[in-house]
């Protein structure tokens, strides 16, 4: 018989914490191998954490609802057999980069929080670890290391949370915004209030209702969605340009090979994967486009990863990412387009589909709208939108004079950081877009 230590694994380059939303096995339950234990919610996809080995649930770490970090041991196997104390060996070497850094069981079970009374001092760097999230939450924030060591921590060991920050940073905005008595920068540790809906960003508005208002309270996505969309308008100096499109001859190709591609890949084709397609070559052409902003460096992305905003049947967003799409054939995006939709809808994405992206495109016309001004996706540059394709007259130059015919017209906008894109190279960039699905050719086969 021996123990194994489930901890949550590294689920992507920039996610280092999650909330446990539903245990999905109890204490006593018999649990096989790859075989899903809980729930977790991260800021980017909603996922469950498999166990590598065949054991039975021992013990609990983490309630439902409690925030753990990368490398945390979230519950107790008891494995059987005789490979039972090798396995163990082995995931304990597997995982000791983690047990620097977090603390181990013998710390769980003695897990206390801290109260006013227990934290009249102020906590060292050298007795806190702090994750990499919160310690970039507090930079943008322009939160001193000493203030950071006064926050109270709900976290294991008092350790301080991404939600301890956040309602940290809302506590001291309406502190300010009321010329309360009471100094940041007091001796005294400051306990903030558990608001779930403290905005990284400003400090809540106060909003009265009036009779027959129905309050809705926001879900987890949502949250992250409002906080993510205003810290990207406080972020970037956004800027817009629109160019109309003439793409009658994709149009008319799409509509010549959608019969025969649906018989012969077994899925449809879209737009989606052509408009893609053609941002790609454009981001080839103008490289700095797909960049990002590290406070006064200009980061040059080598690989062209392309977001793709998609709706999820409960009205929220979220943002699958297409990588490497300039080296995927036609058909190939056509296959990673209809794949991270179906598996978005289906709430089947994983965190690493959601990371890396460059450049965002979003297709608002698949809602009938003809025009539209998107907010950047945040450390991207750039946002592209297209509307809806609509039969317009328009005037065409033929060599035998201009006449007026019945074209399909789409209107195609972006949004770009005004710090590292100016309005040259912007509208460049989007017209050549433009070009590339105007001049479309009518004879290609895939």
């Amino acid at each position: 018989m021996g123990i194994y230590k489930l901890v949550l694994p590294k689920m992507g380059e920039s996610v280092s914490e999650a909330t446990l939303t539903n245990w999905l096995k109890a204490v006593g339950d018999t649990i096989q191998e790859d075989e899903a234990v809980v729930e977790i919610a991260t800021d980017k996809v909603d996922s469950d954490v498999p166990s590598p080995v065949t054991g039975k649930l021992k013990e609990i770490l983490f309630r439902e609802g409690e925030v753990a970090q990368v490398g945390d041991v979230i519950a107790i196997l008891e494995v059987e057999g005789e490979s039972a104390a090798e396995e163990v060996e082995q995931q304990r070497e597997v995982h000791d980069k983690f047990d620097v850094v977090t603390p181990g069981l013998a710390v769980l079970e003695n897990k206390e929080l801290l109260t006013p009374e227990s934290s009249q001092k102020a906590i060292t760097n050298d007795d806190r670890f702090y994750s990499p999230l919160v310690k970039s939450i507090a930079q943008q924030e322009g939160i001193a290391q000493d203030e950071l060591d006064r926050i109270l921590g709900s976290g294991t060991d008092g350790r301080v949370t991404k939600q301890d920050v956040l309602d940290y940073i809302a506590a001291k905005g309406d502190s300010n915004s009321n010329q309360s008595s009471a100094h940041i920068d007091s001796v005294e540790p400051i306990i903030p209030p558990r608001s779930s809906n403290a905005n990284v960003s400003t400090s809540v508005q106060v909003v009265k209702s009036m009779n027959g208002d129905e309050i809705i309270e926001m879900d987890r996505m949502r949250r992250l969605i409002s906080d993510h969309m205003v810290n990207s308008v406080k972020t970037s100096p956004h800027v817009f340009s629109v160019v109309e499109a003439d793409v009658t001859n994709l149009v008319n190709w799409r509509n010549k090979v959608k019969d025969v591609f649906k018989k012969r890949e077994g899925e449809n084709i879209t737009f989606t994967p052509l408009i893609i397609e053609a941002i790609s070559k454009a981001l080839k052409d103008f490289p700095m486009v797909n960049v990002s902003v590290d406070g006064y460096n200009i980061i040059k992305r080598k690989h062209i990863n392309i977001g793709m905003a998609a709706a999820l049947p409960t009205g929220n967003l979220i943002v699958p990412v297409i990588k490497d799409a300039d080296q995927l054939s036609l058909v190939g995006l056509s296959r990673s387009v209809n794949d991270l939709a179906n598996r978005a809808r289906a709430n089947q994405l994983k965190p690493d589909d959601t990371q890396g992206g460059t450049f965002t495109f979003t297709n608002i016309g698949a809602f009938g709208n003809i025009f539209g001004m998107p907010i950047i996706n945040q450390p991207q540059a750039a946002i592209l939108a297209v509307g809806t394709i609509k039969k317009k007259p328009a005037v065409l130059e033929t060599e035998h004079g201009d006449v007026i015919a019945i074209r399909q017209m789409m209107y195609i906008t972006m949004s770009y950081d005004h710090r590292v894109i100016d309005g040259a190279l912007g509208g460049t960039f989007i017209k050549r877009v433009a070009d590339y699905l105007e001049n479309w050719d009518s004879d290609r086969t895939i």
